[in-house]
């Protein structure tokens, strides 16, 4: 896992097509949105290369002195179920010494649970506390998701306070009411 601090227009490009590739448009932002989050000082990019220096994954995270925040993780789509998604998260999950929490889209289908329970089988727990993800994109509406801890379930407090780190530091939005 590579931690990139500066990352080239080239390496950018290969990371945000496969985050198109990987996510439905209201889970990222703009290019040009996405790309401004390199210069926050709480945002960072890991990744894996092959012997080319190509990008083969990526993982976008949010880093606070309260937790860690796995915006988004992908696998470049011609080489998923390789075992390469797994190794990118297990080894930053070794390297935190905080909570790191994730959103996914509530259990209602197939393909939901099955995310899911690849996080579940890398230790995250699945919190039944109501959360919407504020919009990322213009005219977009909020997003139903679920949020994921690690290492263990969130208690309401912890998760409020997990919420509102998230609305106020990565939104930016206000602290909204609810659970």
């Amino acid at each position: 896992m590579d931690k990139q601090s500066l990352i080239s227009g080239m390496n950018f490009n290969e990371i945000f097509a496969i985050m198109e590739a990987s996510f439905p448009v209201s889970e990222i932002r703009t290019y040009s949105g996405q790309q401004a989050l390199l210069s926050n000082p709480n945002y960072r990019v890991y990744t894996e290369k092959d012997a080319e220096g190509r990008t083969l994954a990526f993982l976008a995270a949010w880093e606070f002195p309260a937790l860690r925040f796995i915006e988004h993780i992908a696998v470049n789509p011609e080489i998923r179920g390789s075992g390469i998604g797994n190794k990118l998260m297990n080894s930053y999950l070794q390297c935190s010494d905080k909570p790191v929490l994730l959103e996914v889209e509530p259990p209602d289908g197939e393909l939901e649970r099955r995310r899911i329970g690849f996080y579940e089988r890398l230790g995250f727990h699945l919190n039944p506390y109501s959360y919407v993800q504020p919009p990322l994109r213009a005219g977009q509406e909020d997003l139903p998701l679920r949020i994921m801890t690690y290492p263990r379930m969130a208690t309401l407090q912890e998760f409020r306070k997990f919420r509102d780190i998230l609305y106020t530091e990565v939104y930016q939005v206000a602290v909204r009411g609810g659970v």
